[in-house]
């Protein structure tokens, strides 16, 4: 009998290339779960509820988080976001294993609510590479930077609070690991 999987929890700071390992695994094993979020803001063209977010209003995000079935939920630029606890919980009963990308804080919350959670830290080559890639977009304004690289130094003094690290060299090499830690490669 093979060992039921983990929740994996893939987190690190602004920039470091979360959405664009996740966007690769998800290329290569399309059977991998990764959970739908639930948000109060609006969709934006081209999104579908229930696919790329469950859209629900300020009352009904209450009400979820009342009734205990958020696994985590934090609030990011004006809105609030959230895991569903219970399609969490089904899909690893069923065998399968899932993925969880989300911030700090929301890494945290699961540890409290899920212990045996493997929490995976990415983090950057170097500083400077963060830097880099943060600054080297050229769309926002410097004080917005000057903000994301303050997060990004507390985010990165997180790293000590996961089971393991994985620098983003390579977001091949990346997808590779985490394939391994899900038990999927």
């Amino acid at each position: 009998m093979s060992e039921r999987p983990r929740l994996t929890v893939l987190s690190g700071p602004s920039g470091v290339g979360k959405s664009t390992v996740v966007a690769h695994l998800r290329k290569q094993h399309p059977e991998l779960w990764l959970s739908v979020s639930v948000t109060t803001r609006h969709p934006r063209p081209g999104e579908k509820n229930g696919v790329h977010y469950y859209f629900v209003d300020n009352d009904e995000f209450e009400k979820l988080i009342a009734n205990g079935e958020l696994l985590e939920w934090a609030v990011f630029a004006g809105n609030r976001y959230g895991t569903p606890r219970a399609a969490v919980l089904e899909k690893l009963e069923n065998g399968v294993p899932v993925l969880l990308e989300i911030d700090l804080q929301g890494a945290r919350q699961v540890r409290e609510s899920m212990p045996d959670a493997r929490l995976v830290f990415l983090g950057p080559p170097s500083w400077e590479e963060l830097v880099r890639r943060l600054t080297g977009r050229g769309t926002e304004p410097q004080d917005v930077i000057d903000r994301r690289l303050e997060a990004a130094k507390v985010e990165l003094a997180a790293e000590s609070e996961f089971d393991t690290t994985l620098v983003n060299r390579s977001v091949e090499q990346v997808a590779t690991e985490l394939l391994t830690l899900l038990g999927v490669a």
